[in-house]
C-alpha cells in the first residue's frame, strides 16, 4: 500500500481483516456511510422542513446527490485533464468528502446553526462545517478519541474554511439580546472556520505542507466591514466537493420548490430566463430560453429531463485551473466553472435563496427551530450534571476537570440531534403534557 503522508491516519491501524484489499479511501467511504452521524442526516432539514411533504430532499438525500455529482465532476476532469491523472486517482476519495460534507450541520438548518453560534458566542462559536471536521476527527465513535480516523487527505478535502475561529472572528457591533425571541440571524453570523478546540487536528492535517504553503493556505482577508474575516483557499478535492454542493443546492432544491408550487413559472421567466438569455455562452443562451417549459411541465419525466440537462451542463463546464503561490499539487490546482456557467449557477442560487429560503413560511420554521435549540442549550447549561444524558455528562465532567471548553460538549450534543428528536426533547422539558422520557433515552 502506498504510504504517502496523505494516506496516513492520526491513529495507526493494523486491522488484519480477512482478504481486505480496499484502498484507504474506500475504507473512509465505508466509515462515513455506516456512521450514526451520516444516518441522522435523514431526519435533518435541508431547505424544507421535515414533515411538510414526502417528496423533498433531506440532508441525507442532498448528500447522496452531492456524492453523485462530485464523482461525475471527477470523471469529467479525468477525461479533460489526463495530465492531472494522479490528482484524480480515487473516486472513493471524492465521494467520501461529498457524502461527509454536511455531517456537522445541526437540526433545523440555518436556524439551528445561528442558535448554537449565539449560545457559544463567548466559548468559541459554532459553525456547521467546523462541526463536520470535529465529528470526523474526534466525535464519531469509530475510535475512542480519533473519530472516524480518516486519511489525512480526506480531512484536508473537508476543510472548506481552513483557519481557526480566533483568527477569523471580529467583534461586530451587535448587542446581546435580552430574550431569545429577539435574536436576528443577520446580527450573529457564524464564523466560517474551525474551532480552536480542534487546532491540534488541523495542525496534523497540514503537517506535510511547507511553511510557505501552510501560511498561505491559512491566510484570510476582510471582505466586508460588517462581517467576520474569510479564508481564501481550499484544496483541489474540496473545490470539487464545493462545486458539487452548489450544483445540488441550485438545481435539486429548485426542483423541490417547483414540485411543491413554491416558485412559479412567471418568477422563473422574470428572474432567471430573461437574464440568462443574455449569456455570453451559446448553450446557456439557447437552453435557458426553452428549459422552463420542461421544468414547469405537469409531466414528471419532462421535469426530470430538464433537471438532468442542467446538472450535466454545469458538470461538463468545469475545468482544472492553477492557483498562484503554492507548491503542493493538492493546493496548487482547483476545479472551477467556466465564467458564463459560474454566473448562471449564481443566478440559480440567488433564485432559490430569494423565493425559497427567504419565503416567510420557511423562515418561520427556521425561527421555531432556532428557539428550540437556544432553549435546550439554556436548560442543559443550567445544570449539566443533572440534565445531560449519562455519556454526555461524563464528557462534560472530563472537560471541566481538564480545564477544557465545557460548553463545546453541549454544542456537540445538541448539534447531533435530528429535528424530530430536538423538538420532542424540548416538549418533554417544557410541556406539562409531554410523554415518558424513556422514549427519548438516546445518547449521542
Amino acid at each position: 500500500m502506498d504510504q504517502t503522508p496523505w494516506h496516513h491516519r492520526r491513529l495507526a491501524e493494523d486491522k488484519q481483516r480477512r482478504n481486505d484489499h480496499r484502498s484507504p479511501y474506500q475504507r473512509d467511504r465505508a466509515r462515513i456511510l455506516h456512521s450514526a452521524a451520516f444516518r441522522r442526516l435523514q431526519a435533518k432539514t435541508q431547505v424544507l422542513g421535515i414533515g411538510m411533504n414526502d417528496f423533498y430532499r433531506t440532508r441525507l438525500t442532498h448528500s447522496l446527490e452531492v456524492g453523485q455529482i462530485g464523482t461525475g465532476i471527477r470523471a469529467q476532469l479525468k477525461q479533460k485533464h489526463p495530465e492531472h491523472d494522479q490528482l484524480l486517482d480515487s473516486m472513493s476519495l471524492i465521494e467520501s468528502i461529498c457524502l461527509a460534507h454536511d455531517i456537522g450541520h445541526p437540526p433545523f438548518g440555518h436556524g439551528g446553526e445561528v442558535a448554537l453560534n449565539y449560545m457559544m458566542r463567548k466559548h468559541g462559536g459554532f459553525e456547521g462545517n467546523g462541526q463536520t471536521f470535529r465529528i470526523l476527527s474526534r466525535l464519531e465513535p469509530y475510535t475512542e478519541y480519533y473519530g472516524m480516523n480518516l486519511c489525512r487527505r480526506t480531512l484536508l478535502g473537508i476543510l472548506k474554511y481552513p483557519a481557526p475561529y480566533s483568527l477569523l472572528h471580529r467583534e461586530l457591533p451587535f448587542s446581546e439580546v435580552s430574550r431569545f425571541r429577539q435574536l436576528k440571524p443577520s446580527e450573529w453570523p457564524p464564523v466560517k472556520g474551525l474551532f480552536d478546540d480542534d487546532l491540534e487536528v488541523l495542525n496534523w492535517v497540514l503537517d506535510p505542507l511547507s511553511e510557505a504553503d501552510k501560511g498561505r493556505f491559512l491566510s484570510h482577508q476582510l471582505v466586508d466591514e460588517s462581517k467576520h474575516r474569510r479564508t481564501q483557499y481550499k484544496s483541489f478535492d474540496c473545490s470539487i466537493m464545493e462545486l458539487a454542493d452548489d450544483i445540488a443546492y441550485a438545481v435539486h432544491d429548485l426542483e423541490d420548490a417547483i414540485v411543491m408550487g413554491i416558485v412559479s413559472r412567471e418568477q422563473w421567466t422574470n428572474d432567471v430566463e430573461t437574464q440568462l438569455k443574455e449569456s455570453q455562452d451559446d448553450w446557456i443562451r439557447n437552453e435557458f430560453s426553452t428549459i422552463g417549459e420542461r421544468l414547469f411541465s405537469s409531466k414528471h419525466h419532462l421535469r426530470k429531463d430538464a433537471i438532468g440537462t442542467l446538472v450535466n451542463g454545469f458538470v461538463t463546464a468545469i475545468s482544472i485551473t492553477e492557483v498562484d503561490g503554492f507548491s503542493e499539487p493538492l493546493l496548487k490546482f482547483n476545479a472551477a466553472l467556466e465564467g458564463p456557467f459560474d454566473a448562471a449557477l449564481n443566478t440559480l442560487k440567488l433564485f432559490v435563496y430569494q423565493y425559497v429560503i427567504r419565503k416567510p413560511e420557511i423562515q418561520m420554521l427556521e425561527y421555531k427551530g432556532q428557539q428550540i435549540v437556544m432553549e435546550l442549550f439554556e436548560a442543559f447549561i443550567s445544570d449539566p450534571e443533572r440534565l445531560l444524558p449519562t455519556n454526555t455528562q461524563a464528557r462534560w465532567i472530563e472537560a471541566k476537570d481538564q480545564g477544557l471548553n465545557c460548553h463545546r460538549v453541549i454544542a456537540d450534543y445538541i448539534s447531533g440531534m435530528t429535528d424530530e428528536f430536538a423538538a420532542r426533547l424540548h416538549q418533554h422539558l417544557f410541556s406539562p403534557k409531554s410523554g415518558s422520557m424513556i422514549e427519548l433515552n438516546r445518547e449521542l
